[in-house]
């Protein structure tokens, strides 16, 4: 069996390394990024003197027909293809002859593979910053259709104080806006060309990495071949602004599971959105949110096992690094279609505005109200806080109306009472970035205009 580096070894290489080291199941989804930095390479091989320009043709027009071949699946993949970069080399040369044999002329797998996955990265951050959006804009418009519907507002998941349900839906919309800007950062940093680097300390040939880089449509080419071929702080970064999501996402999901419980009753889910159950023909399960839940700690895992892969590594390229795609691929496809589900529940899910209405109206949602009010006047908030904590605890004991205590109290009266009325503590959140209506209103216009700003954003860069 031949291999690329068949002229040092006597022997071919035994089944069970080969059955280890193959990354062909997993790697071949770089087939397009492979062939866009063949071409590349290509022409900067006849910048570099090494190629004829007929034979750039012949290589190009083999590498055409792979692209065909892999595109109709008819390209017959043979064992000693270890992974995709190989297979693709191999069958070039036998379509272009000694003009295929010269394809890796100057370059080595390890800046072919870090410009493939570079490449295929940058790409897939779009997809996922776009799929980001597209959440958000369900939050927003599901926050503009609430209008001045309310809920309680939890803090250790007890009763605190009520606030819109815009103002909640936009909680989850800002978080979602923190992952899209982490994840152009990251765009950022990658968006540099390691090819040129050659296995780790470039080429005695005339290579041009940065018209190579250019063609390429990256933003800069490496400065260090040892960093180039061994950097993979890109697959760590973009696995950690995948696990962020997926944690926020597991947010959103808790409060789904919670909100859609009999218990609560906040929200009625689609069907279609929505599990039974193989015994119990009453229930209606909210799988989606649960999996988004669940799915979190497989994102963090995969974060957490790629830092230990590369804790350990000298430079410059090690196979370790080969550990990189497994993960990354998998965070990005899970995230991906966490993102769509999540989009396709809140954009169909009822919300039960007279049941949250209801629970947010209780009387000691509007304490701190009271504590406020008492202040306003000149009384020390730790002093009014004690006050209205003792008008809560008596009428807790007594078994009478909050409503009551306050307005027979010397220091409160029927004017404060007022406040415990339904609906009052909601409107009286007038501070900015509150949860009011008044401040609401200016949070979804800058809401807006920060997804408009991040669309255009994330376009300038695909």
């Amino acid at each position: 069996m031949s291999t690329l580096w068949h002229g040092r070894f006597e022997g071919g290489p035994a089944e069970e390394l080969l059955a280890f080291t193959v990354s062909l199941p997993f790697d071949q989804r770089l087939a397009a990024d492979d062939l866009q930095g063949s071409r590349a390479h290509v022409r900067g091989l006849v910048r570099a003197g090494v190629l004829t320009d007929g034979e750039a043709s012949m290589v190009l027009r083999a590498l055409d027909q792979v692209e065909s071949e892999l595109e109709a699946g008819s390209f017959v993949f043979v064992p000693s293809d270890e992974d995709i970069h190989t297979a693709i080399e191999r069958r070039v040369t036998e379509l272009a002859g000694a003009a295929g044999a010269k394809l890796h002329t100057g370059r080595s797998r390890n800046d072919q593979v870090a410009t493939d996955l570079r490449l295929y990265t940058k790409r897939a951050v779009y997809r996922i910053g776009s799929r980001l959006l597209e959440l958000q804009e369900v939050l927003l418009a599901r926050a503009v259709e609430a209008a001045e519907a309310y809920l309680p507002g939890y803090t250790h998941l007890q009763r605190a104080q009520p606030v819109l349900l815009a103002h909640h839906l936009l909680a989850h919309g800002w978080a979602l806006s923190r992952d899209v800007d982490r994840l152009l950062d990251t765009r950022r940093r990658l968006d540099v060309s390691p090819l040129g680097a050659g296995a780790l300390a470039g080429s005695s040939l005339r290579l041009d990495p940065a018209g190579v880089a250019a063609e390429l449509g990256f933003a800069a080419v490496f400065d260090n071949s040892l960093d180039a071929v061994s950097d993979r702080d890109f697959v760590a970064e973009v696995l950690f602004d995948l696990a962020m999501v997926g944690v926020h996402l597991s947010r959103i999901g808790e409060e789904i599971v919670l909100w859609s419980s009999e218990e609560f009753r906040f929200v009625h889910l689609d069907d279609a959105y929505a599990t039974g159950s193989s015994m119990l023909p009453q229930k209606k399960n909210p799988d989606i949110a649960e999996l988004a839940r669940g799915k979190s700690g497989r994102l963090i895992g995969d974060l957490t096992g790629f830092l230990a892969t590369l804790k350990g590594l000298p430079l410059a390229y090690n196979r370790d690094l080969q550990e990189d795609k497994e993960p990354l691929f998998d965070a990005l496809d899970q995230v991906e279609l966490a993102l769509g589900a999540m989009a396709g529940l809140l954009r169909t899910v009822q919300f039960d505005v007279e049941a949250m209405r209801a629970a947010a109206d209780t009387a000691t949602s509007s304490a701190t109200d009271l504590a406020e009010w008492l202040v306003a006047r000149g009384t020390p908030f730790r002093e009014a806080h004690a006050t209205v904590g003792a008008l809560v605890r008596r009428s807790l004991t007594e078994g009478r109306s909050l409503a009551e205590l306050v307005g027979q109290h010397p220091d409160l009266g029927l004017d404060a009472a007022a406040l415990l009325a339904e609906g009052v503590a909601v409107r009286r959140r007038t501070s900015p970035g509150g949860a009011g209506p008044e401040p609401v209103a200016a949070q979804l216009e800058r809401f807006r205009e920060r997804v408009a700003a991040d669309r255009e954003r994330l376009g300038e860069g695909r």
